[in-house]
């Protein structure tokens, strides 16, 4: 007869059952790798972007995104650009000169009078070939950044959408349009001249660089960086804000063109009232007389000393008809591109 209290099997069992239960349970208590955590999440953040592609408002893929961006810029310049002339001509045109123009009629004559209707599109190629990569680059780097920003249903939050702006404005401006914007000024600002240079966008391009180099063409960038930053982080924050108060708890509801439009023109307007002076100085600093500034804060410093306050807010009315006309197309043309894009090309 065995001398412990219980018999031999039943406590070996008993223990055995014991040990298992206490692997089974530390097994489960324990954390799983790190590599399966980040997997895990990887996962689970592919599926909050799969599950806010499905309904209304789509995860658009930045490839979507660069392609829709071109084809809207290409559209909406070519529409917008009479009024973009008007605008950059009464920027350039000084009161010490004194001032050639009364304002926006009396300046639209005059060109028509002494160049034909060609003339209000003088400048038009740089801006164009400027206008395709700008919108292409704005877009592409707002999706690329606001894409991991999002929630499950696809809304963006307007604080994230401000910095997914500010974001995409930086970018356009070191990548296309300061180069594009210097050329265009300077292409405006030579057929003011009584003798012009320039026979055209090639010819002004190869001038430009050979005798400023490639710096000739980078002038004002920080007044652009300015200007464009603030430009998009504006834009984007108030079509985000006024996104998500017409969807309200509908996050997927699709918008209208129409209801696009006004939004848009909306973001615009406010972008024109917020940056005007930063554009006023950016122009000054890609003319043709850019050498009489030291720097931004000297031109600005300058414009105040000898034109007054006032001088700041020249072009608005031009610059507010064709930026709300601009921000409205662009946005309605970009939707529409992107919903078609998105029956042909799949992405995930």
């Amino acid at each position: 007869m065995s001398s412990l209290p219980f018999p031999a099997c039943e406590g070996a069992c008993r223990s055995c059952a014991a040990r298992r239960a206490g692997l089974c349970s530390a097994l489960h208590q324990q954390r799983p790798p790190p590599l399966l955590l980040a997997a895990t999440g990887l996962c689970e953040g592919r599926r909050n972007l799969a599950a806010a592609a499905i309904g209304g408002r789509k995860i658009t893929h930045p490839g979507k995104a660069i392609l829709a961006g071109g084809i809207a810029g290409a559209i909406e310049i070519c529409i917008t650009f009479p009024t973009e002339y008007v605008k950059t001509q009464l920027q350039l045109d000084e009161r010490a000169n004194p001032p050639r123009y009364r304002g926006i009629g009396d300046c639209v004559r005059l060109t028509v009078q002494d160049h034909g209707l060609r003339g209000l599109y003088r400048g038009l190629s740089s801006l164009l070939y400027g206008s395709i990569p700008k919108s292409a680059v704005r877009f592409g780097t707002f999706e690329m950044l606001s894409n991991p920003m999002r929630d499950h249903t696809g809304r963006l939050d307007n604080k994230r959408s401000l910095l997914c702006g500010l974001g995409a404005g930086i970018a356009e401006a070191v990548l296309v349009v300061c180069p594009m914007e210097t050329l265009k000024v300077k292409l405006i600002h030579d057929q003011c001249s009584l003798r012009p240079r320039y026979r055209g966008f090639f010819h002004g391009v190869s001038e430009i660089i050979r005798e400023q180099g490639l710096r000739g063409t980078y002038q004002g960038l920080t007044p652009t960086l300015l200007k464009q930053g603030s430009n998009q982080a504006i834009r984007f924050y108030v079509m985000n804000a006024l996104r998500n108060w017409y969807n309200g708890d509908e996050p997927r509801r699709e918008m209208h063109p129409i209801v696009t439009a006004m939004f848009g023109a909306t973001a615009g307007a406010a972008s024109v009232f917020g940056n005007t002076p930063l554009d006023v100085v950016k122009t000054r600093m890609q003319g043709l007389e850019a050498y009489r500034y030291k720097n931004t804060l000297d031109c600005a410093f300058q414009i105040l000393k000898h034109e007054g306050p006032h001088a700041f807010y020249k072009g608005t009315v031009p610059r507010l008809g064709r930026v709300c006309l601009d921000v409205a197309i662009v946005f309605v043309i970009y939707e529409e591109v992107v919903k078609l894009l998105n029956d042909v090309w799949k992405t995930q």
